[in-house]
């Protein structure tokens, strides 16, 4: 009963701080840039085309954190959410490991409870318990959750293709 109690205390803080991520992607909320501004940063950094990288960083984010937070099909919202964090944590690599440096700290952090709550489940205390909704739980988030990477992959491997010039060796090739 306690650890129960524990999983719903994490999960509605956890999944609501992620959904609030989200919003502020989608909506612009809580001082986020909304979708049209985000779409447009990922697009400079190489995320291209911009909108569908927006898209799926709003799914895993608000959705993830929604699903988390209600405990409703959770090992696809951790699932979802792992994937997004993975992302970012790729974005924030080359920054070193601290967040006030601007290094994938939180982005690792998160990923590792989306993780943790994938594997050990949501609880007596959800909407799936509720609903007895019965996911294999671990099966259905491992192979979400490959498919995840497997997109980060393919997120990296465009950015890395589509990364812009810095301007001190775009003037040097020129010479």
């Amino acid at each position: 009963m306690t650890v129960n109690i524990a999983l719903l205390i994490f999960r509605v803080v956890f999944g609501l701080t992620l959904a609030g991520h989200g919003a502020q992607k989608l909506f612009g909320w809580f001082g986020g840039p909304g979708a049209a501004k985000l779409s447009l940063g990922l697009a400079k950094m190489g995320f291209k085309p911009g909108w569908f990288w927006t898209s799926l960083a709003i799914v895993g984010e608000l959705g993830g954190g929604l699903s988390l937070a209600f405990g409703f099909l959770t090992p696809l919202g951790a699932a979802g959410y792992l994937g997004a964090m993975v992302m970012a944590a790729s974005t924030h690599w080359k920054k070193g490991f601290f967040a006030q440096k601007g290094g994938y700290e939180y982005a690792l952090t998160l990923a590792a409870a989306s993780l943790t709550i994938g594997l050990i489940g949501p609880g007596s205390y959800s909407l799936d318990a509720l609903f007895r909704i019965a996911l294999p739980e671990v099966p259905v988030f491992a192979v979400v959750a490959i498919a995840a990477r497997l997109v980060v992959i393919v997120g990296i491997v465009i950015t890395a293709r589509n990364a812009p010039v810095p301007q001190a060796e775009s003037a040097s090739k020129a010479s």
